[in-house]
């Protein structure tokens, strides 16, 4: 049932939906002559689209989310590791092109965090996940693979994890490969790290976050643009929406969606 619900309530409480949503009540209530509520509604519905379009919120939002975690600057001070993870995003298997353009964006973040990682951690393996939802669609570790082949990887360190389909399943997939008390770091977008962490961590892992693909922590200065609301911005926040969700319904069920 979670399953049905999580994804509705998801879509229903991101901005754009929600402003819609109000203004649509609005119009009604307008057409049955309750002017001072519909044009609430109808106002309500701009400052939403407003509010979250616009830098300093968005930021903000997604900001606390980003910066729980560091990024990881000398992976040479983690000796110890033994593995580098990288979990999955998306990517488009059907396009013939090299396995590291076929990479979304966040998919080519993640896999270049983890093998400059790699780099710097000569005896640790890359241990790499995502799998499809689609039994036809090749899983994304697979693709993560290929592009890490290419780029001068030894076959014999990469870990492939082709089967879980969400954050949760891939804590558990994890689980299996390692050993007891290995330490591993954990590579994903900086957005999605709290959420990952807290799953690895209810596997009964201890995860040492390394996150990237930062969107927030510059320097606004005195650029315009900052004061100006856009559609990148309403992304930044629709993100930061969706991770506090996924936060929250981790109290009620733990197989929280990526």
């Amino acid at each position: 049932m979670l399953d049905v619900i999580k994804p509705l309530v998801a879509t229903l409480f991101m901005p754009l939906p929600l402003a819609i949503l109000l203004a649509l009540l609005g119009g009604f209530s307008l057409l049955l002559g309750r002017r001072l509520l519909g044009r609430f509604l109808v106002v309500l519905a701009l400052v939403v689209i407003f509010v979250a379009s616009w830098q300093p919120v968005a930021d903000r939002l997604l900001g606390s989310l980003e910066w729980a975690h560091a990024p990881v600057q000398d992976p040479t001070t983690y000796a110890d590791v033994s593995s580098v993870v990288v979990l999955g995003a998306g990517w488009s298997p059907e396009m013939e092109a090299p396995a590291s353009i076929r990479l979304n964006d966040s998919g080519t973040h993640r896999l270049l965090e983890g093998l400059r990682l790699l780099e710097g951690l000569p005896e640790a393996r890359l241990v790499v996940s995502g799998g499809s939802r689609d039994p036809d669609r090749v899983p994304t570790a697979v693709g993560y693979a290929e592009a890490a082949r290419a780029l001068g990887v030894d076959a014999a360190r990469i870990v492939v994890l082709d089967t879980p389909v969400d954050t949760a399943q891939e804590a558990y997939a994890v689980r299996e490969v390692l050993g007891e008390g290995e330490r591993f770091l954990l590579v994903t977008s900086a957005s999605h790290m709290q959420r990952a962490v807290r799953h690895f961590q209810r596997a009964g892992l201890e995860p040492i976050p390394a996150p990237t693909r930062f969107k927030t922590g510059r320097e606004p200065g005195a650029r315009l643009s900052y004061w100006v609301p856009s559609a990148g911005e309403l992304r930044k926040t629709e993100r930061a929406v969706y991770e506090y969700l996924g936060l929250l319904a981790l109290g009620l069920d733990h197989r929280g969606r990526r």
